[in-house]
């Protein structure tokens, strides 16, 4: 008896989810431990290497200048030379110049090394939004893109108690642990790499995988969505990079992925500020990110099923901004762990939603110059809010100062997502209602 069109869409998205998302997801969870693993790696890193807040702030911030400029070309190449060959170009060079940070002897190579990783990473997480978009009509994108993206907290919930137990590898063959943890933790990419070679495939077209039958009926409802939904159009290059939604996403964006960024990497020096071991920082330092990877899947559930983007992506936004903001008043360890899982959980769960608006408003031909754009914005604002929060930190001597910036960032970008949400086509409303009355 021949499947149902329910059967075979269920059957279809199925099998396309099983064989994608849990391989991206685990690329993308060793790229974050190589951009992160810094924070950790700071608990010991800082002190031998004699380096200020501000020098720390500042070599960890470099990495998303150079993230910034990469980022739209790498995307381009991408659709040059397809993902699988791309993907994998990203994921071997990141991991090798990962394992490189363990030369690092001062500010000018750790400014150096921190550049060379992000613009070897530049491209990854947007070419993978991009991947997504080429094998999920959009009702299905906040879900999965909010499976994939739960690799961030993830990576950190268990990277942060295995990274804390790697400084412990200390002195072996004449090594400090944080050398080894760099080096041990950067050969799962470049393996990674190798295997993406042999295992994605670019496009449906080209999956084998699938069935003729699975195969043509994604094509076609894939084929549907083409310029449903889009507000950015087919348009010049240019026009696309300065398109006011476009702009805007990137501000909504950045309220998230800047403020990540900044937690990411300070994050377990203020929980180490309490006097805690630095097992005990790794431990406490991973439960935000344990909460937030629970509370993101299901946000991008609920976002797909009831159709609703805007409200799911501001407020989170909004948790994030009050929570930070209570460090001014509460300031001891149980408070300051209850404040960051709020933020971490607010940063996390609106990801999904932001990245299905931009993927359902941008049209095919300007999605991989628009998305690297939205991400490539929000990424360099996190240059700034690492520097900042070091500069702050130095001049203050105050942690709690020192997340002033990231309730600015979170609190504009709450508003940004209303703001351009209020013009939202009405076939788009209609569309929402129907869903959630459904």
């Amino acid at each position: 008896m021949p499947d149902t069109a329910a059967e075979l869409e269920a059957r279809t998205i199925r099998k396309v989810a099983m064989r994608i998302v849990p391989f991206l997801m685990v690329c993308y969870f060793f790229s974050f431990l190589g951009r992160f693993n810094l924070g950790v790696a700071a608990l010991d890193m800082v002190a031998d290497l004699g380096l200020s807040p501000t020098v720390f702030g500042f070599g960890g911030g470099i990495f998303f200048v150079s993230y910034f400029l990469c980022e739209v070309p790498s995307n381009l190449m991408l659709e040059r030379f397809g993902a699988r060959r791309w993907m994998a170009r990203i994921m071997i060079t990141w991991g090798m110049l990962a394992a490189a940070m363990a030369l690092v002897t001062g500010p000018q190579s750790l400014y150096l090394m921190r550049f060379l990783l992000g613009a070897a990473q530049a491209g990854f997480f947007p070419g993978a939004i991009l991947y997504l978009t080429y094998w999920f009509p959009a009702d299905y994108r906040a879900r999965f893109v909010g499976w994939f993206m739960v690799a961030i907290p993830v990576s950190s919930f268990l990277g942060s108690p295995l990274s804390a137990a790697l400084l412990g590898a200390d002195g072996w063959l004449g090594l400090r642990g944080w050398q080894w943890m760099f080096i041990l933790e950067a050969i799962p990419s470049v393996l990674l790499g190798i295997v993406c070679l042999y295992f994605l495939s670019d496009k449906p077209s080209d999956a084998h995988w699938l069935s003729d039958e699975e195969r043509t009926w994604l094509l076609a409802r894939l084929q549907a969505d083409v310029k449903k939904n889009s507000r950015v159009g087919e348009m010049s290059l240019w026009r696309v990079l300065c398109n006011k939604h476009v702009l805007v996403l990137s501000v909504v964006l950045a309220g998230s992925t800047a403020v990540s960024s900044g937690l990411q990497l300070w994050q377990p020096q203020i929980i180490k500020s309490y006097g805690l071991t630095n097992m005990q920082t790794g431990l406490l330092n991973a439960i935000p990110f344990l909460l937030a990877s629970i509370v993101m899947v299901w946000a991008g559930r609920r976002s797909d099923r009831t159709g609703e983007r805007i409200w799911h992506a501001s407020l989170p936004l909004m948790l994030t901004a009050g929570s930070l903001a209570s460090a001014l008043v509460f300031d001891s360890l149980f408070a300051i762990v209850v404040i960051l899982s709020l933020a971490v959980i607010g940063i996390y769960a609106g990801k999904g939603p932001v990245w299905a608006v931009s993927t359902e408003w941008l049209a095919a031909s300007s999605a991989a110059a628009g998305l690297a754009q939205i991400n490539a914005i929000s990424n360099l604002a996190g240059f700034g809010t690492t520097y900042v929060m070091g500069f702050i930190r130095d001049t203050t001597g105050s942690y709690t100062l020192a997340l002033l910036p990231l309730v600015a960032l979170s609190g504009i970008a709450a508003v940004a997502i209303l703001l351009i949400g209020k013009d939202t086509p009405a076939h788009l409303q209609s569309k929402q209602a129907a869903v959630t009355t459904a």
